[in-house]
């Protein structure tokens, strides 16, 4: 019998679902060997699980009634059964998580202690939405298991390197030392891509580089010498550009005026910013962009040309934060899948000197740019769960070393 050898969990948890993914560790960090993944949906209604090999092999497939959905402790039990069910001879050494938010004073991944997590508990108010669910299965693994290694990796954390100009709001200074100021999201990512695209084109480690985060959720970041410098979300996920069912920036006032006219309140207008704008509202057929691209209904071409326009609008800004631009970078859903997109905003930015290849973007190539053009285009696919699990190993790592 061989002995078993050590892989690590990476979970995902958010309102109504739980993503996981599985990985071995290699001879570094940075190859890690992707094993599983797979998520458990409609949490709090009809769950289902769902998971496949590294290939895209379908693996499993489970539901649950309307009660049992709504145990997270039940729905989490059978992931972690899945799993030891499914690696035979594999032991979960460790589990990673994705925190949306870590503050202003959690700038990298830190072991779960309670300490750590009485601070989490202290950010719920930044991130009602998201923060409580991030911190639901550190909690009952905690429980069930308090000798498992957990570690927490915060999507605010990248852009801890942003000056504070950057990070500023124009509000009595008594408010901003509160902590309502920017604090930027989809960190992991950003901290992924940034990584990949050193690797590749390692000539642009010092260089001002845009990386366009594009799909449901969408947001850019300004990276200079491979730092957060600027990013379009700020102080909530609800900031910059229009995204799939959210507003992405208005005008302050229309909050005033809904308000003030609509009579709406604290409720209606959480529903209407973060569910029913965006994409979604727009168009008034889906908050899905193929549907959109795939539709001849006029409301839906203007869903797509707006989305293109603020996403253009915003490369310009992260330029500026930067005092130039030397590559643009295409990454998530949208970003990695629509060649469509990538041209529409490549054609608004051509006087920055940006251009595509027609041809290689078609095929999603990791460099898309035109010839002889001044500025780069790649596209660059994410891989947040990988990062996670990556930041585990270290984290505990120097964790063993300092003990």
């Amino acid at each position: 019998m061989r002995s078993k050898q050590g892989v690590y969990l990476v979970l995902n948890a958010g309102s109504s679902s739980l993503k996981f993914s599985v990985f071995r560790a290699a001879a570094n960090v940075v190859e890690l060997e992707a094993l599983v993944s797979g998520q458990i949906s409609g949490i709090g209604s009809s769950a289902r699980f769902q998971a496949k090999s590294a290939d895209r092999r379908p693996l499993g497939e489970h539901r649950w009634d309307d009660k049992e959905s709504a145990c997270r402790d039940t729905l989490l039990q059978y992931v972690l059964d899945w799993v030891n069910g499914t690696l035979i001879g594999d032991e979960i050494v460790a589990v990673g998580h994705r925190i949306v938010h870590g503050g202003l004073s959690l700038g990298k991944p830190m072991r779960v202690t309670p300490t750590l997590l009485d601070e989490l508990d202290r950010l719920v108010p930044l991130a009602p939405l998201h923060q409580p669910h991030n911190l639901a299965p550190i909690r009952i693994l905690a429980q069930k298991f308090p000798e498992l290694a957990q570690v927490a990796c915060f999507d605010t954390a990248f852009h801890s390197t942003q000056p504070a100009i950057a990070r500023s709001y124009a509000l009595p200074r008594a408010l901003t030392d509160e902590g309502i100021c920017s604090y930027g999201f989809h960190g992991l990512s950003y901290d992924y891509v940034t990584s990949r695209l050193m690797e590749r084109q390692p000539e642009l480690a010092h260089g001002r580089i845009v990386i366009c985060h594009l799909g449901n959720g969408s947001s850019l970041c300004a990276v200079k010498d491979g730092r957060s410098m600027d990013t379009s979300m700020g102080f909530s996920a609800l900031n910059g550009v229009p995204m799939g069912t959210r507003s992405g920036s208005i005008d302050p006032g229309v909050i005033l005026y809904l308000m003030r006219e609509k009579k709406m309140g604290y409720a209606e207008l959480e529903d209407l910013l973060y569910r029913k704008s965006g994409l979604l509202g727009v168009s008034g057929i889906s908050n899905d962009m193929k549907v959109l691209q795939d539709s001849e209904d006029p409301a839906a071409r203007a869903a797509v040309e707006l989305f293109c326009h603020r996403v253009a609008r915003e490369v310009a800004a992260m330029a500026t934060s930067m005092g130039g631009l030397d590559a643009l970078v295409f990454t998530a859903g949208i970003g990695e899948n629509s060649p469509e997109i990538r041209a529409l905003i490549a054609e608004r930015l051509a006087w920055l000197g940006v251009s595509v290849d027609s041809g290689a973007n078609r095929t999603n190539a990791f460099e898309i740019s035109a010839a002889d053009v001044r500025v780069p285009v790649f596209v660059v696919p994410t891989n947040e769960e990988k990062m996670i699990a990556r930041y585990t190993i270290t984290v505990l790592g120097e964790s063993m070393a300092s003990a």
